[in-house]
C-alpha cells in the first residue's frame, strides 16, 4: 500500500511537458481563468536574468515577424533577379537566333558578353560531339578533349563550372590567342556537359571568383548547343 506522500511523487513524476502541453491544448481557456496569475509569471532570459511571459511571447512574436520581413525581401530580390535573368536571356537568344551565319552567331554572343562589361565570350566544341572538321570550316572551333581532360579535373572536378583565373599553360588549352586574361567563367555545354566549353573572360582577376552564382551561366550552358545546331551538326 503506498503511503499518502507516495502518490503526490508519482503524480508530480507523470507531469510532464508533454502532459502540461496535453493539457493546455484540450484547456484553451486556461489563461483566460488564470489570467492574473499568467502575468505574474516569469520565464528566464540571458540578458534580463527574467521576464515575464507576456513579454517573453510578445518577444517571440517580434522576432517571428522580423524573420518573416526578411524572407519576403529575400524572395522579392530572388524574383527581381530571376526577371532581370530571364529578360537578359531573352534578349540575347533573339540576337542569335535571328544571326545568317555561324560568324555572325558567334560575334553577336562576343558583344553581348562586351556589353557586359567583359574582355569577351567564346566557345570551344569537342570534335566527337560535332561535325567540325575539314572541309567544314568550324575546325577552330575545335577543342581536343584529351588536351582539356587534365584542366577540366584540376579546375571544374565534378562540376560543370569554374570561376577564377586560368595560368599560362591552361589558357593555352582554351584560349590560345587570348591576351591579359585576369579570371574566367567556364563552363561545360549540353546536359550532360560532354558538347564543349562556353568561356567568359575579364581582365579583372577577381571580377569571376568561386562561390559566385551560375544560375546564368547554367541557361546559357543549356541554350547554345541548341542554336548551335543551325549550323554545325551533331554526331
Amino acid at each position: 500500500m503506498k503511503q499518502p506522500g507516495e502518490e503526490l511523487q508519482a503524480s508530480e513524476t507523470e507531469l510532464d511537458d508533454r502532459a502540461v502541453i496535453d493539457y493546455l491544448l484540450r484547456n484553451p481557456e486556461f489563461f483566460i481563468r488564470n489570467a492574473r496569475i499568467v502575468e505574474q509569471m516569469r520565464v528566464p532570459h540571458p540578458v534580463r536574468e527574467s521576464v515575464s511571459l507576456v513579454e517573453w511571447h510578445m518577444a517571440r512574436s517580434r522576432n517571428h515577424i522580423n524573420q518573416l520581413e526578411e524572407n519576403m525581401t529575400l524572395l522579392m530580390e530572388q524574383a527581381s533577379n530571376n526577371e532581370s535573368l530571364f529578360y537578359r536571356l531573352l534578349h540575347l537568344q533573339a540576337r542569335l537566333a535571328s544571326a545568317h551565319s555561324l560568324d555572325e552567331f558567334l560575334s553577336r554572343f562576343h558583344r553581348w558578353a562586351r556589353e557586359l562589361g567583359l574582355a569577351g565570350a567564346t566557345l570551344r566544341l569537342f570534335p566527337d560531339r560535332w561535325r567540325i572538321g575539314a572541309p567544314s570550316g568550324f575546325t577552330h572551333l575545335a577543342l581536343n578533349r584529351q588536351a582539356f581532360e587534365p584542366l577540366r579535373i584540376q579546375r571544374l572536378g565534378h562540376e560543370n563550372h569554374y570561376l577564377g583565373p586560368l595560368n599560362g599553360p591552361e589558357l593555352l588549352v582554351v584560349l590560345p590567342e587570348a591576351k591579359a586574361i585576369g579570371s574566367v567563367a567556364m563552363s561545360l555545354m549540353g546536359r550532360d556537359g560532354d558538347l564543349g566549353v562556353m568561356l567568359f573572360t575579364s581582365r579583372d582577376a577577381h571580377h569571376y571568383e568561386q562561390g559566385q552564382g551560375t544560375h546564368l551561366l547554367q541557361e546559357l550552358a543549356l541554350m547554345l548547343p541548341e542554336l548551335l545546331e543551325r549550323w554545325i551538326e551533331r554526331v
